[in-house]
């Protein structure tokens, strides 16, 4: 998954606004000159041992007194291209088998030393090293290493040349020490060859730079400083060279686990009154991971009945939309090494042609009964990759998997039948993804997808599924004036094939609604037993300047593009169009540090070309000398028409509206942070509301983050889609689509309590309690195709009435029909509870509580603090699982 190096670094790519006309009519005449800073062609040699040294964080070995430091660094904050205020020493020694890195850091006494504990991966504001390797010398990649003055290691991954943003599922296996002294810290690295990816050759040349973030001075120092104002990372390295007799690793690494779990109701048993009462409440697994090099650049990831389980619970939410909610991805194989299979979606390069949680995810059927019991998850029977990168500069990745069947449990009460129904069959996944370097970052790709499930007759619902699905397209990325410029492009389709149902589930489905009664383009085919599509698209951006940046885009998605057996797609049957203008400045002057403001617009229109979507935007940020920050963003949206309100029906007018989103934190490298994100819309049809969300950490103590984030929200939708009814008028095709305004409260209470006992032993506990409530009213149908205005029920000749129950009835001159109560009011509370203990490096130790409730029905205001109190009590569930795994070189 992408990520941002820090939350200062995280804002620096991205466009808000903020006092227009203000910044304007300051100008550069606040904003002072600072140095220039030369930027390429430094170098630094590498010193050959014939024994590393002794990892101890002392650098008294003999390796090191005769290794060459470097101490010329300067600084990218406070003030650019000034030498650094303190001194920072690096060296570099190797050996067989890993590179040394040496460090000495002074400072100008103890206080100046930020020391406080993390986890691995997470720097936190902790003093730091930073080493970050172009291995391959492309010029666009590169790997990075840090360790914290308190001695925590971090490693991320840099898939494209920026700086900022980095995929922090790189998980090697190094060691690193640090110790404190009267003047400093010293910090000693050991980052074995065997984890690294790099051509064969007599002497390894590598594209190099070191970062020191001194957070108590607001300070940045570089070895090779990329200025503010240009887009860049690899691209800018100096060079470590004189790495002579290292080839590349033809490693075998096994990483063999044992888990279980227990799971334990706790208030009133869901399986109650069923057959299911008394099933097991535990279970144990084995398995084991694998990587195994194939000669010098490829290297094979295997993965046999894998385990998920110390993966972290997914918020929660209402969703009242007919969209599927998307979740970020947090297992290891499938994370790790992911940057080349998702580089159309990272890089905003292509559709999301591969999106890992389909694989191994619930099935998305569901059985009809009294009660069902569904699989959370179908069986992962196991999977496997093969990624790395030819000396041509051509990338290789393929991913395959296999899963089981998903079958649910049923019973009626009244007949006391018991059944299982198959809901998914067993089925393979493949993924191929080749890509080519063209000069300095500038590539061109190719990827293919394909689905095949073992459906045969069609037992049970899975009929309903696709039987194959294949997609695939290509790319090009092209980086002009040394990556001033960027260049893309697109094009690529998709066909399915799968029995009648299986097709026109997909033409029926909230992708595209081909049953739309008032469009002509394409037509519901009940009998189809295929379905095709395409997509082009193409890109220009200007990423790099002083002050004047702008980017533009188009795209195309036919109707029958379908990517969601495999990759993600919310809606097809789209054109978009994308124009962005921003101006900057990236130098400090007297009352800012920096700001950045900027215009955009979006538009969307279907293929019968009615504007589905149309925005205006007014964005910036702002830096004050503090290093606050503060943002809005102010968003117009003029009427248009939905092919989506009406889920199949007509077009439905939109409203006009206006939204505005605020932002505020304060220095992202302090120990003690803050946020407030506050967000208000309203609209013309009587929608509005706002959502407001704080966020509040502190560290008491040098090994003990707490934080807290509270998020709010109160708001009125004035159409939300309730049902689709026969016996309409003809000014909606004889059909009633049906509409109510719901008043929406939601409250929800984030905990995060981490305490670092060293940095490879932790205990980190989450909790969310969770209120969400909807109450319906004036509920009444559509007028008119393409209208907004609803024929309000209790009016215009019509009957309301609504029972104890919370049903409506509605009489409409001789007919009568029922609309259910839609009211919801629901708790729910998530935890977990891991201690994570890395007993050597790469081997885990992981015990784990988690808890799940979750009760509806209930009454109360939700943004009561009461509700999070009844959300503790709701019933659920416990689970305790352990799981220890070794890691351990085979060859």
């Amino acid at each position: 998954m992408e990520a941002l190096v820090d939350r200062r670094g995280a804002r620096a790519g991205r466009a808000r606004g903020w006092l227009v006309l203000l910044l304007l009519a300051w100008g550069p005449s606040v904003l002072a000159q600072v140095p220039t800073v030369e930027v390429e062609g430094r170098r630094l040699q590498a010193s050959r041992v014939d024994k590393g040294p002794s990892l101890d964080g002392v650098l008294d070995d003999d390796a090191w007194r005769q290794a060459a430091f470097t101490s010329d660094f300067l600084q990218k904050e406070p003030v650019q291209g000034m030498p650094a205020s303190v001194k920072t020493e690096v060296a570099f020694v190797y050996d067989a088998d890993a590179l040394y890195v040496g460090a000495r850091m002074s400072s100008l006494g103890p206080e100046d030393i930020e020391t406080v504990m993390t986890r691995r991966d997470e720097s936190g504001s902790a003093e730091r090293l930073i080493i970050s390797l172009d291995t391959y010398r492309d010029r666009r990649t590169a790997y990075s290493f840090a360790v914290t003055a308190a001695g925590v290691r971090v490693d991320w991954y840099h898939p494209d040349d920026h700086e900022y943003v980095v995929d922090l599922s790189f998980n090697p296996v190094w060691e690193a020490r640090t110790t404190r002294t009267a003047d400093g810290w010293v910090a000693e690295l050991r980052i074995p060859f065997s984890q690294l990816r790099f051509d064969a050759a007599d002497e390894q040349v590598w594209g190099l730079n070191i970062q020191r973030v001194i957070p108590r001075r607001n300070e940045d120092d570089f070895w090779v400083v990329v200025p503010r104002d240009i887009t860049g990372w690899s691209s800018r390295f100096g060079e470590l060279s004189g790495l002579r007799g290292v080839a590349p690793s033809r490693r075998v690494e096994l990483l063999p686990y044992v888990t279980g779990d227990w799971r334990l109701d706790s208030g009133a048993n869901p399986r109650e009154g069923t057959p299911f009462e008394d099933r097991r409440a535990y279970s144990a697994r084995v398995g084991v991971d694998g990587k195994v090099g194939l000669g010098p650049n490829l290297n094979l990831d295997v993965t046999v009945n894998p385990d998920f389980g110390q993966i972290d619970a997914d918020p929660a939410q209402v969703n009242l939309t007919d969209f599927e909610v998307v979740v970020d991805e947090r297992r290891p194989f499938f994370t790790e090494g992911s940057q080349l299979f998702n580089n159309n979606n990272t890089n905003n390069n292509g559709p999301a042609y591969f999106y890992s949680r389909r694989i191994g995810a619930a099935p998305r059927l569901r059985a009809s009964a009294d009660y069902v019991e569904p699989s959370r998850a179908t069986p992962i029977w196991g999977a496997a990759k093969l990624t790395g990168r030819m000396s041509s500069g051509l990338s290789l990745g393929v991913l395959g998997a296999l899963t089981g069947e998903g079958y649910a449990d049923t019973y009626d009460f009244a007949t006391q039948e018991q059944g299982r129904v198959k809901v998914d069959s067993r089925t393979g996944f493949g993924v191929l993804r080749a890509q080519q370097e063209l000069g300095r970052g500038s590539t061109v790709g190719a990827t293919l997808t394909t689905v095949h499930r073992d459906i045969g007759e069609g037992e049970g619902r899975t009929g309903e599924l696709a039987r194959e699905a294949y997609t695939g397209g290509a790319d090009f990325r092209l980086r002009l004036r040394d990556g001033e410029y960027i260049v893309s492009g697109f094009a690529g389709g998709s066909l399915v094939r799968g029995d009648p149902a299986a097709i026109s589930r997909l033409q029926r489905s909230s992708a595209r609604y081909f049953q739309r009664p008032d469009q002509t383009y394409v037509r519901l085919d009940p009998e189809a037993r295929s379905m095709s599509g395409y997509t082009v698209g193409a890109k220009v951006v200007r990423q790099s300047g002083e002050h004047w940046l702008w980017n533009g885009s188009v795209g195309v998605e036919s109707p029958g593009f379908e990517l969601n057996e495999l990759g993600r797609l919310s809606t097809t049957d789209d054109v978009d169009l994308n124009l962005g203008l921003y101006y900057r400045e990236t130098n400090p002057g007297t009352f800012l540090r920096g700001y950045k403001v900027g215009l955009l617009t979006y538009g969307n229109w279907n293929h019968g070309g009615t504007r589905t979507v149309n925005q205006f935007m007014l964005n910036g940020e702002v830096t004050f000398p503090n290093f606050w920050e503060a943002s809005l963003l102010v968003t117009y949206y003029p009427r248009a028409f939905s092919d989506q309100l009406t889920r199949g029906g007509p077009l439905m007018q939109t409203p006009q509206g206006l939204e505005a989103n605020l932002l505020l934190n304060n220095n992202a490298s302090g120990t003690n942070l803050w946020e407030v994100d506050a967000l208000a819309w309203t609209y013309e049809d009587g929608s509005g509301g706002g959502t407001l969300t704080g966020t509040v950490t502190v560290q008491p103590l040098r090994n003990l983050r707490l934080s807290v984030e509270p998020v709010g929200s109160l708001y009125t939708e004035a159409r939300q889609y309730m049902a689709t009814l026969d016996g309409g008028r003809e000014e909606t095709y004889a059909r009633r689509y049906v509409f109510g305004a719901v008043r929406r409260r939601e409250l929800a209470l984030r905990f995060r309590a981490n305490l670092f006992i060293t940095p490879d032993l932790s205990l980190e506990a989450y909790a969310e309690p969770f209120a969400s409530s909807g109450v319906f009213s004036a509920p009444g149908e559509l007028a008119r195709a393409r209208g907004r205005q609803l024929r309000r029920y209790g009016q215009d000749g019509t009957s309301l009435s609504r029972g104890e129950n919370g049903d409506w009835d509605v009489t409409d001159g001789a007919s009568g029909f029922q609309l259910a109560n839609q009211d919801f009011n629901v708790r729910s509370f998530r935890s977990n509870v891991v201690l994570r203990w890395e007993w050597r490096p790469g081997s885990t130790l992981y015990a784990v509580w988690q808890q799940d409730r979750s009760a509806d029905s209930l009454g109360g205001n939700a943004l009561a603090p009461k509700a999070l109190g009844d959300a503790l009590l709701s019933p659920g569930g416990h689970t305790f699982a352990l799981k220890l795994s070794w890691w351990f070189p085979a060859g």
